[in-house]
């Protein structure tokens, strides 16, 4: 029995030893996609949205009144990343964890603004597996930038809301989109959750019937994924929890009430990740049961047989043996006699077992 586990995947990654605090390096999967620049501009009556080719095009943008949405698709870039710090005065520090794509959900204050750190989690269907990536934030009083590793997210669905306007979005600044944001990622978690607790109820059909390798290893790839879910959302609902308490000058404090329902959310999926570890350690263990039971019934067959043979062996081992003078040798019937008593043994010990019920 041979299981792949990746262990390297939950261990963190770090920067080459003594390299100096505040040094932008990439750390995640190799990438050389094209960075992109997409610019959400709005307020109550307009809205603007274009896809910049430099961030040079970006700097107007930090003195309007408006709210600007940027998002940045490729943090493998790291010039782009220290071009950005320049022209928005950001901590190197903050540079060095938007680059480190192993970092822990988490929220710092910089006084001018706030740098968050949330994964966001989708379902491949086709790998039937749990992806993973970190998105940075920050968030000044008119704009919030936020970074991704690769193209494709969850926030489709809110871009959508910002252009038909739709609910208070365009009303409200951008401590609301933050909001707004973050809510998209959590609420998309229950979509990963019902993928696998999908996965679950396929396993409780098959973990009686399809005792193999491949149950096995569904079984432990999903514990392996649970891991991951858990090690994204506990520290995500203390993030949560602070920008709930509405701690930070930028995050006003009519948006907190907003917070605590995201947090709300963060609790349900926490405790659905509890649940389903429960599950599934409950189905481990109902599948290396159900192994040994049939191990078991098994071996009871193969003792059974084991028990008629003995005596029929020992028998047949009697009048095997060459000695001369054995009287029932020269016996007329006795061939058959031996063939008689032979199979009344086997008959009665079988009658025995049945008799009492062990087969």
């Amino acid at each position: 029995m041979h299981l792949k586990f990746n262990f390297s995947k939950f261990l963190p990654k770090t920067h080459t030893k003594g390299s100096t605090p505040g040094t932008v390096k990439y750390v995640g999967e190799k990438r050389e996609d094209p960075v992109k620049l997409q610019i959400i501009d709005y307020n109550l009556d307009e809205l603007h949205e274009c896809t910049i080719e430099n961030l040079d095009e970006f700097k107007p943008y930090l003195e309007k009144n408006t709210v600007t949405w940027l998002n940045i698709t490729g943090v493998h870039n790291t010039k782009t990343i220290e071009e950005l710090g320049k022209i928005a005065n950001l901590h190197p520090l903050v540079l060095e964890d938007i680059a480190n794509t192993t970092q822990r959900p988490k929220v710092e204050d910089y006084e001018n603004y706030l740098f968050i750190i949330i994964r966001m989690l989708d379902f491949d269907n086709e790998k039937r597996e749990i992806t993973t990536e970190q998105v940075s934030i920050i968030v000044s009083k008119n704009f919030v930038i936020t970074f991704q590793e690769k193209e494709g997210d969850v926030l489709e669905p809110l871009r959508n809301r910002i252009k038909n306007a739709k609910g208070r979005i365009r009303k409200l600044r951008s401590d609301y989109l933050t909001y707004a944001i973050i809510d998209s990622m959590v609420d998309h978690y229950f979509f990963v959750l019902e993928q696998i607790g999908e996965e679950l109820e396929k396993l409780e059909a098959d973990v009686m019937t399809h005792l193999d390798q491949k149950t096995l290893n569904i079984i432990y790839r999903i514990k392996q994924e649970l891991i991951i879910l858990r090690k994204s959302i506990w520290p995500t609902r203390d993030m949560i929890s602070r920008l709930e308490r509405a701690e930070f000058e930028i995050i006003d404090d009519s948006i907190g009430v907003f917070f605590r329902d995201v947090y709300d959310h963060t609790i349900q999926v926490v405790e659905t990740v509890e649940t389903f570890r429960d599950m599934t350690s409950g189905l481990l263990d109902l599948y290396l049961s159900s192994v040994s039971n049939r191990m078991n019934e098994i071996m009871k067959v193969l003792t059974i047989f084991a028990a008629i043979f003995i005596p029929l062996t020992f028998i047949a081992g009697v009048y095997g043996m060459n000695f001369e003078y054995i009287p029932e040798l020269k016996f007329k019937w006795g061939y058959f006699g031996v063939w008689i008593i032979m199979a009344s043994v086997g008959l009665g010990l079988i009658f025995y077992f049945k008799r009492k019920k062990w087969f």
